[in-house]
């Protein structure tokens, strides 16, 4: 234990954009048995056009000294098309509202999303908006056509991750957002605390950035969250209730005091949020794409979530079908997938966020943070035992 500990202070200090490559264990690599079909990545890159980019801020240790440290958040960056200034069509929904996603008002008007996605930790949601606005005024990120004036509302998203970073400090700056969206790309997406999920906390154990997809009938479900939701009881996977036999195991350390899992104990209660993000290139309206991002809680409850008081639920879903579909003059046409082709769609939306969910506890690591405090990661091999005990298992030859 104590050469882990060495191991991974060796990297305190670090503050740059996150490797392009995943994390090598998946909830897949476990054994877990997960439906449906994914894509290539198995990430929400699958949906062509679709880019990620992130910025990891790790630095210091010891107690808390507020705008000082030690550091554990970052930025996570999400382009629906890319570099490239196409709005999509978008919509949203709210499981439970104790949280924050900035721009969503004049998307439900519109029906547009017109900028990049960003998530964030709580008290960061103001200058990683401002600095968006920054970023999009330097590219040119915009069209001023119909008036020659432009102006934004970005979509900002944030969990709060108190019990391990400096929240107040605001350790979060206009160069970590600059680079997290200088730095998006396609391709594989790295998982775990990373990003805007670095110093996040999930079901019991350290949690942050996962994401998934799914490919059905021609058209492909990308999902990415930051998870930060949920008490170790609440851990289910398969269907099989793990978390209730890790209780009592991998405490956390808050404050100096080992805390386990047990229901009972006040720093375990539901207390936290989770951020999801649904693309696809299904050709949906905004009317469907409510009905998308409402079918996101389904697959947040196959994993033990039930959206608490004090969580903050809140999902945005977008389609990249119909590429200049935006005009602020022209009348466009554009296409609709029926209503009663969905249900695949709706589908492929829970399958994709569960599996999403597990990817980012199964990839996460052990963490310190402010004042000592410690979060143990997902323990592997005695999820792997939970699940041979009850068949559900997958052994790989």
């Amino acid at each position: 234990m104590k050469t882990k500990f060495i191991i991974f202070w060796l990297f305190i200090g670090f503050s740059a954009a996150a490797p392009a490559q995943p994390n090598p264990t998946r909830a897949r690599d476990l054994g877990i048995p997960l439906d449906g079909k994914p894509g290539l990545y198995n990430a929400i890159t699958d949906v062509k056009g679709v880019e990620v980019g992130m910025t990891t801020i790790i630095e210091g240790s010891g107690p808390l000294v507020v705008g000082k440290g030690p550091v554990r958040t970052g930025v996570t960056a999400i382009l629906p098309r890319g570099k490239t200034f196409d709005p999509v069509f978008a919509n949203w929904y709210s499981l439970n509202g104790n949280g924050e996603m900035t721009g969503t008002t004049w998307v439900t008007e519109s029906g547009f999303l017109e900028t990049p996605i960003l998530i964030t930790n709580t008290h960061s949601v103001g200058v990683v908006r401002d600095a968006t606005v920054a970023w999009q005024a330097q590219k040119k990120f915009y069209n001023t056509q119909g008036g020659g004036f432009w102006f934004s509302y970005p979509l900002v998203a944030e969990t709060y991750d108190g019990l391990l970073n400096d929240v107040n400090g605001f350790h979060v700056t206009r160069e970590h957002v600059m680079q997290a969206l200088d730095g998006a790309k396609n391709g594989p997406v790295a998982e775990g605390a990373v990003g805007g999920g670095t110093g996040m906390v999930c079901l019991g154990f350290k949690g942050g950035t996962g994401t998934a997809s799914r490919v059905v009938n021609g058209h492909t479900v990308g999902v990415l969250v930051q998870a930060n939701f949920g008490s170790r009881g609440q851990l289910t996977i398969a269907g099989i209730p793990v978390g209730r036999a890790l209780l009592d195991t991998l405490s956390w350390r808050l404050n100096g005091e080992q805390i386990y899992g047990k229901p009972t104990a006040k720093q375990s209660s539901e207390q936290g949020s989770i951020i999801v993000i649904v693309a696809t290139d299904a050709p949906l309206l905004p009317h469907q794409l409510k009905r998308i991002a409402q079918r996101v809680p389904l697959g947040i409850g196959k994993t033990g979530g039930v959206g608490g008081n004090s969580s903050g639920d809140i999902f945005l879903a977008f389609s990249t079908a119909n590429s200049a579909s935006f005009d602020r003059t022209a009348t466009r046409a554009v296409q609709m997938l029926s209503n009663d082709a969905m249900d695949p769609l709706f589908t492929a939306t829970v399958q994709a966020t569960e599996e999403a969910i597990l990817n980012a506890l199964v990839a996460a690591k052990s963490m310190d943070g402010i004042n000592g405090n410690f979060i143990p990661a997902l323990p592997h091999e005695s999820i792997r035992t939970i699940l041979k005990k009850y068949n559900q298992l997958i052994i790989k030859p």
